[in-house]
């Protein structure tokens, strides 16, 4: 037990995949299902800090449905369905200091497309109608 928290704490991201985070726009994030198979890769905007990616999401979405029934397991491909890839657990986080950093990765990342999501986003942190989702390499 405790080598498995001593591995699950020292999980890492692979070069390849450090390298995709950061030349990417897209995550595609594949959560747990109820028979424990994994469910369609859904295409998001994302941030990295800490070695961790953050999404912003609605409470609706499936990927929060699953972590809030403790089916935490994803698989999270970089820049395409087929991209380099990594295992990881979804977690809630109510963070205002990471939301904060978030949008203002997004403003810097997309921005093309921020302007038009950035009063939806803060709003929806602020009323609970966002949430926001953490998921840590395995």
């Amino acid at each position: 037990m405790l080598l498995a928290l001593a591995t699950a704490a020292r999980a890492t991201l692979t070069p390849e995949v450090e390298k995709a985070l950061a030349e990417s726009q897209y995550v595609y994030v594949q959560s747990e299902r109820k028979g424990g198979e994994l469910g369609k890769a859904s295409e998001i905007w994302f941030f990295v800090d800490g070695g961790k990616v953050f999404v912003g999401t609605r409470p609706t979405s499936w990927r929060v449905k699953r972590i809030k029934a403790g089916r935490t397991r994803a698989h999270i491909a970089v820049g395409s369905p087929q991209g380099p890839a990594f295992d990881a657990t979804g977690a809630l986080v109510k963070d205002p200091k990471i939301e904060d950093k978030l949008m203002r990765a997004y403003a810097k990342k997309y921005p093309e497309g921020w302007p038009a999501h950035a009063d939806s986003f803060r709003a929806g942190f602020r009323s609970g109608e966002r949430v926001l989702v953490m998921y840590t390499p395995r």
